[in-house]
C-alpha cells in the first residue's frame, strides 16, 4: 500500500508541476495556485506515511546527530513521509513563484529555469527566482 500511495503522490505532483510549467495562465492552474490544494492533498499522504513509520516522539530535531539518526533509521514509510514534505513545500514555492511573477509582469519564459530548480532543488530555485525578479525590477 505504501508503494502504491507513494506512486500516486509522485504522479500527481508531476502533473501539477506540468501545469505550472506549460499552462500557468489556464483557469484550472490559476485556481490551484491561489490556494494550497495540492499541498493539502499531499498532507493526507504525509500523515498516512508518518502514522505508519512508528513514533517520532523520541526523535531529536535539535541536533545534527539527531537528524542523522532519523535518516539512518528510516523506514519506507518514514522516507515516503519525508518525501511528501519536500513535494508539498517545493510545489507551494513553485506556485508562489508563478503568482508573484504574473503579478509583477515577469514573462513566463524568464521563470522556467527557476521553476525547474524549485522542482528539483527547492531553495536553489527560489534563490534563482529572486535574482530574476531583481533583474527585471532593475530594468523597469
Amino acid at each position: 500500500m505504501i508503494t502504491l500511495l507513494f506512486n500516486i503522490a509522485n504522479t500527481l505532483i508531476l502533473l501539477m508541476w506540468l501545469l505550472l510549467f506549460a499552462f500557468p495562465k489556464w483557469h484550472f492552474t490559476q485556481k490551484l495556485t491561489q490556494f494550497p490544494w495540492v499541498p493539502l492533498v499531499l498532507s493526507f499522504f504525509y500523515i498516512y506515511f508518518l502514522g505508519n513509520s512508528g513514533s517520532l516522539a523520541e526523535a531529536d530535531f535539535t541536533t545534527l546527530e539527531g537528524i542523522t539518526q532519523l535518516f539512518t533509521n528510516a523506514t519506507p514509510s518514514s522516507a515516503a513521509g519525508g518525501w511528501m514534505h519536500y513535494l508539498a513545500f517545493d510545489y507551494w514555492v513553485g506556485c508562489w513563484v508563478v503568482q508573484h511573477s504574473q503579478k509583477n509582469q515577469i514573462p513566463h519564459w524568464a521563470i522556467l529555469f527557476p521553476l525547474l530548480f524549485t522542482f528539483m532543488l527547492g531553495p536553489v530555485g527560489l534563490l534563482l527566482y529572486a535574482i530574476v525578479y531583481a533583474l527585471f525590477k532593475l530594468t523597469k
